[in-house]
């Protein structure tokens, strides 16, 4: 089975004349049918290292490989069509587009792979009545509750079937009552094939993955794995 995700001595800095040093020569292999907590101080570099993965963001030095194949930070074309059609992102804010319905926001991720939008609505559709929002399809963010409103950005995350989900502090709006069933539903997306990486400050969440990281002073440390 291929390694999905490879760290090969990643480092990360910022300001070039102090050179803050985030993440220093981090080798890890994350595999997939398994889910991995993120956990470390605010400023650890935490997003910093889901940016990385998900290739929103490129390292100061070492590279990533992706199903054995290495990224080319040169090669922004590259990035953008294995991120668009292996990666969902799900972040804290939410990131949903104000002007537009629940559904919207969702289809148009799809447009990403290709123009079909009857198949593109279809499909988001689909992935709404899953979590429970078939009644919310016309509502605009504004609309939505709390939790409704990240269910509609795990679809938006879910709509091209990736192999690879991460999560930035997902919940961390949210009450524990919400939070509670949105974890519910980011760990009934482990599948065999698919690798899934949320960040976290609630220990509660982080010991139910099936590995628990830590980032502390730029370098990444298994806490506990479970075989």
């Amino acid at each position: 089975m291929n390694n999905l995700i490879e760290l090969n001595n990643i480092s990360k800095n910022y300001s070039p004349s102090k050179k803050i040093e985030v993440l220093k020569n981090i080798n890890f292999i994350f595999k997939p049918g398994k889910i991995y907590s993120l956990i470390g101080p605010s400023g650890s570099g935490k997003s910093t290292l889901l940016n990385l993965i998900s290739l929103i963001d490129k390292p100061s030095s070492g590279f990533i490989k992706l199903d054995n194949i290495k990224i080319n930070d040169n090669d922004n074309d590259q990035r953008d069509v294995i991120r668009s059609k292996k990666i969902g992102i799900i972040y804290q804010d939410k990131n949903l587009l104000s002007d537009f319905t629940t559904l919207e926001n969702v289809y148009m991720a799809r447009l990403s792979l290709n123009n079909n939008k009857k198949n593109a609505v279809l499909d988001a559709k689909n992935v709404l009545k899953k979590v429970g929002l078939e009644k919310r399809l016309n509502h605009f963010p504004t609309e939505l509750s709390g939790g409704e409103a990240q269910r509609v950005a795990i679809s938006r995350a879910l709509i091209n079937s990736p192999d690879i989900v991460l999560a930035d502090e997902p919940t961390g709006n949210l009450d524990h009552k919400n939070a509670k069933e949105i974890f519910k539903l980011l760990f009934s997306l482990k599948n065999k094939n698919r690798i899934i990486i949320f960040a976290t400050h609630n220990r509660y969440f982080a010991d139910m993955s099936d590995c628990k990281l830590t980032l502390i002073n730029g370098k990444i440390s298994i806490v506990n794995a479970r075989n």
